[in-house]
């Protein structure tokens, strides 16, 4: 916990300062009423007082505790600042750090754990700090002064008032001993509940075609249930404080009150009034100490959920990317739109087995190139090591002549046009979600915007819609098609004006006729641009300049299409498994 205080600011840190002076002022100001009430009683009970003395001691009595008001408010209004503000530069800072994460590292949180941090995990630190300006820092100064007050005044009452305190360590101990474990698990739990409902929404269409409500039902269940039973457990167990405190803080004034009254008898008239009095204050005063050590309680139902929380926010801001910025001091080249693997091999962290193996091969400026082969033979694999999603395991790939490494992330994405295998839409509009991104050149212009959806063929079902460019797209683009998403996040590929594209198996959902249009109208609007293609469709690729057949991560085949019919197996099994003879010699 204490490792996040480091993201406070300076203006921060000077309103915690002035918030302790004015828990001090209010402890002060409430540390003075017993003995308000102490000169008050002793008025009331000697004779020859007049009532004007009686009413100016409770006149200084309310101004205490309006001060003490006023005090209590100004230290919520900075304790409010401190905290919101706080929470939320942890937001930004955890969203920039998952913004700089590699897919390793994404994967290695899971999406609906960086979910639950970015949310729960702040809130319950934001909460901490909110009540720990107001109560942490209060309640240890009110006991120990409190203490300080009361010492030596009589050992009856002082022995009365530390075993009620040792009974509130021990119920303090218990709670921390049952609740702490309970509360790492919650969160850890909560995760869990989140990625459920996560699956079961990202995926509802399929659970309908599979007749799978009751299943999923039944899986949110079971989520549901382990976490509400945790919940109880432990909110169980803190509903037991709120009774134990009570008792205690009645046992102990019944405890001051019943020795007073036997030691008042043992006493004359004079010396009983002033033991009476002493019996008001101390009373006052441990009474004081009870609700201190019980505002510790409450910080200790806080604090331990909050501290699980502040390691889990810690784990990803101290988490290092395995991709980072190159040096970005890279000479000018002549090698423009060209990529080079050279002696390449790849395998995902922590696993024994290489994905891809020693794949060499050049891709000069305007070359179509494309990448085919059986499932998990590599492909994409292979061109995510391009824009560095990860980074090679041996080997180098050149971009321009120039190592990935080398380069700084920003000046390679510039370079790249990136068309995913699933098409992604943002929430806004056809026009947004077509311009999104930044380029050299700056924003694009709407005729630019234009030109790349009638090179990506969308432009007829673009114009049908209501708003035409401004139209509508909702989350995840859920209210067009599959077709018209792809050709949507290829002019997005198109109007960032890269010098290389890779199409990540970016036509699948296509009709043949409609890719057909599109590569070509690419090719000739984009005749100094290189495109890089993986696909699984002969069809797709047939025209390429270098087709590079991928089998079980090793380079099995390169040449155009007529080459590899004759020299490539594997290719020939593709080929053959989708087309007739008669087709592809029609191709």
């Amino acid at each position: 916990m204490i490792k996040l205080f480091k993201y406070l600011k300076l203006k921060e840190w000077i309103f915690i300062g002035i918030s302790i002076i004015f828990i001090v002022t209010q402890v002060w100001l409430d540390l003075k009423l017993p003995e308000y009430m102490s000169r008050i009683t002793k008025l009331v009970q000697t004779e020859g007082n007049s009532m004007s003395e009686v009413w100016s001691t409770g006149g200084y009595m309310l101004l205490c505790t309006l001060g003490s008001l006023v005090a209590a408010i100004i230290v919520g209004y900075f304790a409010s600042i401190v905290s919101s503000s706080f929470s939320k530069r942890l937001r930004e800072n955890l969203f920039n750090k998952v913004e700089s994460f590699s897919m390793e590292e994404i994967n290695k949180f899971s999406t609906p754990s960086l979910i639950t941090r970015s949310t729960n995990d702040i809130t319950q630190v934001q909460m901490l700090v909110a009540m720990g300006l107001q109560i942490m820092i209060k309640a240890p100064i009110l006991a120990v002064w409190a203490i300080f007050k009361i010492s030596g005044k009589n050992w009856q009452w002082t022995l009365s008032t530390g075993i009620a305190i040792f009974i509130l360590l021990i119920v303090i101990g218990i709670l921390i001993i049952f609740a702490v474990p309970k509360f790492k698990k919650i969160q850890t739990l909560t995760d869990n509940l989140n990625r459920v409902t996560r699956e079961n929404l990202t995926g509802i269409r399929v659970v309908r075609a599979y007749n799978a409500e009751s299943y999923e039902n039944q899986k949110f269940e079971n989520a549901n249930e382990e976490l509400t039973s945790t919940n109880l457990f432990v909110f169980r167990l803190m509903a037991i404080m709120n009774p134990l405190m009570t008792s205690i803080m009645s046992g102990i004034s019944l405890a001051i009150y019943w020795i007073g009254a036997y030691l008042i008898s043992q006493v004359n008239m004079h010396d009983s009034i002033n033991l009476f009095s002493d019996m008001v204050v101390f009373s006052s005063y441990a009474i004081q100490i009870v609700i201190s050590f019980m505002i510790l309680t409450m910080i200790f139902i806080m604090l331990p959920r909050a501290s699980v929380s502040a390691k889990r926010i810690n784990e990803v801001l101290n988490t290092k990317s395995a991709i980072i910025d190159g040096s970005g001091n890279n000479l000018p080249t002549t090698k423009i739109g060209e990529v080079v693997f050279k002696n390449v091999s790849f395998k995902y962290p922590d696993a024994e087995e290489y994905v891809i193996k020693n794949i060499s091969f050049v891709v000069h400026k305007g070359d179509t190139v494309a990448f085919i082969g059986s499932t998990g033979s590599g492909k994409s694999t292979l061109v995510n090591l391009i824009p560095r999603f990860y980074d090679v395991t041996e080997g180098e790939v050149l971009v321009d002549g120039i190592n990935v490494k080398d380069y700084k992330l920003k000046d390679l994405y510039y370079k790249l046009g990136y068309v995913s295998q699933k098409a992604v839409l943002f929430t806004g509009s056809i026009k947004s979600n077509v311009a999104y991104g930044e380029r050299l050149d700056g924003t694009p212009t709407i005729e630019e915007v234009k030109k790349a959806v009638d090179i990506a063929q969308g432009k007829n079902f673009i114009e049908k819609m209501e708003g035409l460019y401004d139209a509508s797209i909702s989350q995840g683009g859920t209210n067009v098609s599959g077709g018209q998403k792809q050709r949507i996040a290829i002019s997005r590929a198109i109007c960032h004006n890269p010098e290389i594209f890779i199409f990540d198996d970016s036509f699948s959902a296509l009709d043949y006729k409609t890719e057909r249009l599109l590569r070509a109208e690419l090719k000739k609007q984009s005749k100094e641009k290189t495109s890089l293609i993986v696909a699984q469709r002969i069809g797709t690729i047939i025209d390429a300049d270098k087709i590079i057949v991928l089998d079980e991560g090793n380079v099995v085949g390169i040449g155009k299409h007529k080459e590899l019919m004759k020299s490539c197996s594997v290719y020939q099994e593709i080929a053959y498994s989708q087309l007739s003879e008669e087709e592809l010699e029609n191709e």
